[in-house]
């Protein structure tokens, strides 16, 4: 019989490539079977607080406060790579301005809003935001109850069309404030109490989904394409490249780099609790 894992991601075109060879049964899954749960990356994420599924996508912001019950496995990272989430607005402002402006943001405990955070120099209580779904943020700024929008997933590509402006990319700005780092977004855990061996297992089923997806990437591209809200398949692709790379077969000692100091910083502001040394699967 086989040993059921939970999997949580977000139904975003990124994580539905990444996981299209194990939802199709493209690759062999070993003695598992895989429940597919499809959630916002927020929602996932205060299900991990609660350890409600085996294996899922988080925020590595989150995952600061993940280390007891879950691991980091070594594949899966969402990273951006001199690009990342976006402050946009009706108008443009500079730096100064749009810190003093009331912000919609997509989760307190997602990365984007970590970014934010270290780029204002600020912890959560000396901003002023709003939080919104992810694809409320558009209509969210549009009708006034907020000033500036913090964009994650196809929002990060449709966003002049929308008839917004670019204040500030997250992403090429910790590129610049680090000289060099990928900005760690997204990864994957699995649940320490299942054992090593399964950890293991499941890491290397996750890694060969990922793998199986870049060697066979137009099949996955139309995978991904229902999920991808208002992209066409070009545009899908190009969001798939942006987030599904060689990064997220493996961080390497860049993504490794990116995700300590990034969580060095978090703590810096008093955003974050002390980091620990991570380990990855």
């Amino acid at each position: 019989m086989k040993q059921k894992i939970t999997l949580g991601h977000s139904p975003d075109p990124d994580d539905a490539f990444m996981f299209y060879a194990m939802a199709e049964h493209k690759i062999p899954l070993g003695g598992y079977e895989f429940e597919h749960t499809l959630q916002d990356i927020q929602t996932l994420n205060e299900r991990a607080f609660r350890g409600e599924l085996d294996t899922s996508a988080v925020s590595i912001h989150a995952y600061a406060y993940l280390t007891r019950t879950y691991a980091l496995m070594s594949c899966g990272a969402s990273m951006g790579d001199n690009y990342g989430p976006l402050l946009v607005a009706r108008q443009k402002f500079s730096r100064d301005e749009l810190l003093g402006k009331k912000i919609a943001i997509p989760g307190k405990l997602t990365s984007a809003f970590l970014a934010l955070m270290i780029y204002a120099g600020r912890a959560d209580a000396q901003l002023d935001y709003i939080v919104v779904p992810f694809d409320k943020i558009f209509d969210t700024v549009r009708d006034g109850r907020a000033d500036i929008g913090l964009l994650i997933h196809e929002g990060q590509l449709t966003y002049a069309r929308e008839g917004f402006e670019l204040c500030e990319d997250l992403g090429k700005w910790w590129f610049r404030e680090t000289g060099g780092l990928p900005l760690p977004l997204g990864g994957n855990v699995v649940k320490k109490s299942l054992g090593a061996k399964v950890v293991r297992d499941v890491t290397d089923i996750t890694r060969a989904s990922i793998h199986y997806g870049l060697a066979n990437r137009q099949a996955g591209v139309r995978h991904a394409l229902p999920l991808g809200r208002g992209l066409d398949a070009a545009m899908t692709d190009q969001f798939i490249g942006m987030y599904v790379n060689e990064l997220t077969l493996d961080y390497g000692q860049r993504g490794r780099d990116g995700i300590r100091e990034f969580l060095r910083r978090g703590h810096a502001i008093g955003a974050l609790p002390e980091p620990k040394e991570l380990e990855f699967v």
